[in-house]
């Protein structure tokens, strides 16, 4: 396997990190990974070394605030800036693999990102995977609170409002440990600017699912407490696709990836992507 990583300007001309690990062999096809909330792009180096063992690309950016790219951690100042990074880096992984297809990965605030960008360019992908992807919440306020949120996210866009909470990362306490331990995971508050911009979002997808038609395969722990599976059973009886599957695997929790299942996921994932690109 072979790694590369780099920088790209991003959304207000912020350094964004990137980083890229190949095969020995010529690629089949390139995973373009878009990570979840406080995370960054070197926790998928896992992914990465069982997809290049198959000849995939695995490429991850760190979004806007995470991880080695600039910005607060914790913080957006708009959801668009998140489509504005994720498509330079698009674009730059698309020319550097030109006529190699390509497929698009989103695990959980990655999968809401996912989602909306597929809305703009599902064109281009030759399938999507979406993992535990924060489409729907328990924690969404009601319409008092939305409207409290959204005077907060105005005055007082930085102050922290939502905590996560690591023990529903993986039912591995190593996995865990790892998260709790990760100096460049942020273990702060969201601001309520940031929540305001990802419950529009899922607004956004909610609204336009329809939209989204190309080959999609929704992954969700049954036991996540951190995204809702209702959020993937929504976009499975709404997202437009002849062309869908959704896999639900009782009792994990929200790093499908990451949980002691992992093997089976992954083959799972394998499985449907040679499907997809044989197609």
């Amino acid at each position: 396997m072979k790694h590369s990583d780099g920088r790209f300007s991003g959304a207000g001309g912020r350094s964004i990190y990137f980083q890229c690990w190949e095969p020995e062999a010529t690629p089949t096809a390139v995973v373009l990974v878009a990570h979840g909330a406080g995370e960054h792009s070197a926790r998928y180096q896992p992914l990465a070394q069982f997809f290049t063992g198959h000849n995939f690309v695995v490429a991850a950016l760190d979004h806007t605030g995470h991880g080695y790219s600039e910005g607060i951690p914790g913080h957006v100042d708009s959801f668009e800036d998140y489509l504005h990074d994720i498509t330079v880096f698009h674009r730059q992984i698309a020319t550097r693999f030109a006529g190699v297809p390509m497929l698009l990965l989103g695990h959980s605030m990655g999968g809401l990102i996912a989602c909306n960008y597929l809305l703009r360019h599902q064109g281009e992908f030759a399938g999507a995977i979406l993992s535990g992807p924060a489409i729907k919440t328990d924690l969404e306020p009601g319409f008092v609170q939305m409207r409290l949120l959204r005077l907060l996210a105005s005055l007082l866009p930085r102050l922290g409002m939502l905590k996560l909470n690591a023990e529903g990362v993986s039912r591995n306490p190593d996995v865990v440990r790892d998260y709790i331990a990760d100096p460049l995971v942020f273990h702060g508050k969201m601001s309520a600017r940031m929540l305001r911009e990802l419950f529009a979002g899922m607004h956004t997808v909610q609204a336009g699912a329809a939209g989204i038609t190309l080959p999609i395969l929704i992954l969700h722990g049954g036991a996540d407490a951190m995204t809702s599976p209702e959020g993937s059973l929504f976009l499975q009886d709404h997202i437009g696709s002849s062309d869908k599957t959704l896999k639900i695997y009782p009792g994990l929790y929200h790093e499908i990836f990451n949980e002691p299942e992992r093997a089976d996921v992954l083959a799972d994932v394998l499985t449907w992507c040679e499907g997809r690109l044989a197609a």
